[in-house]
């Protein structure tokens, strides 16, 4: 394991890599700099013929990853603080799903947010039986999704549910998650999610590594391509309104926010 604990490196037998988010007090909210570790591992990884499969997971049972920890935006100011804070993520989901080796993630208790869209962006998705997957911002902050996030979520389940996703701020429960085909599967013991995440990587991992890097690359070639400038005027629209400024005060002091839409 690598010395920084809120993100860990494991090499398993087979040639299985473990990441594991280390912030079980909070949720396992990503900080920036665990954001760019994640895509640093990525890039490490891509070349590397001893790597043959990738797992994901949070630490502890509450949480896969709740998204970005809310403090890292308390400096936001401009709307270039708003547009670099996006493309910043933007560019390391876009690593870690553009990254040539099989990627699993193995999801227990809550995957929002950015850690939803992280676990969009992997190959399979796994789910205990208590994961719960969602977008809730229309409820806490009132911002916006990555056009990259939004794009990998209406290839999964089709533009209709994302918008009911969105809208109604709801998390979606595991088996209407495995339904939707936001889950491949769900394991019924939490305590079990480990061992199965394992057994599929090392399924995975015997399997001939260029099919699979082809099929991932072929596989995302057939999805539109999105500029780094669509979507801007969206993204300012949201981080740079009173509303965004009132979900962070609300939701750092543990009260509803008061929506102007302004």
């Amino acid at each position: 394991m690598d010395g920084q604990d809120d993100i860990l490196f494991e090499t398993l037998e087979g040639g299985i890599r473990r990441v594991t988010f280390n912030r079980p007090q909070a949720r396992n909210a990503f900080t920036f700099s665990m954001y760019e570790r994640l895509a640093a591992f990525c890039n490490e990884v891509a070349e590397d013929k001893s790597v043959r499969a990738i797992i994901l997971t949070g630490a502890g049972d509450k949480a896969f990853a709740s998204g970005t920890d809310i403090n890292q935006f308390r400096a936001f100011k401009t709307p270039e603080d708003a547009i670099q804070y996006e493309e910043r993520i933007g560019r390391i989901v876009a690593t870690l799903e553009s990254c040539p080796k099989p990627i699993i993630a193995a999801i227990a208790g809550a995957c929002t947010g950015g850690g939803g869209a992280i676990a969009a962006s992997c190959d399979i998705r796994i789910g205990a039986s208590n994961a719960k997957f969602g977008f809730p911002i229309a409820r806490t902050l009132g911002n916006i999704l990555s056009m990259g996030a939004f794009s990998r979520l209406v290839a999964l389940v089709g533009p209709s549910r994302v918008k009911e996703m969105i809208f109604t701020a709801r998390l979606i429960e595991a088996e209407e998650a495995k339904q939707m085909g936001l889950l491949h599967e769900v394991v019924p013991d939490v305590a079990d999610l480990p061992a199965r995440a394992e057994a599929l990587a090392r399924t995975i991992a015997a399997n001939a590594p260029l099919t699979l890097r082809a099929t991932k690359e072929a596989i995302a070639r057939l999805r539109p391509q999105i500029s780094s400038e669509e979507g801007r005027d969206l993204v300012l629209m949201c981080y740079m309104s009173q509303d965004f400024r009132e979900g962070m005060d609300a939701f750092l002091n543990k009260r509803k926010p008061e929506w102007k839409g302004e």
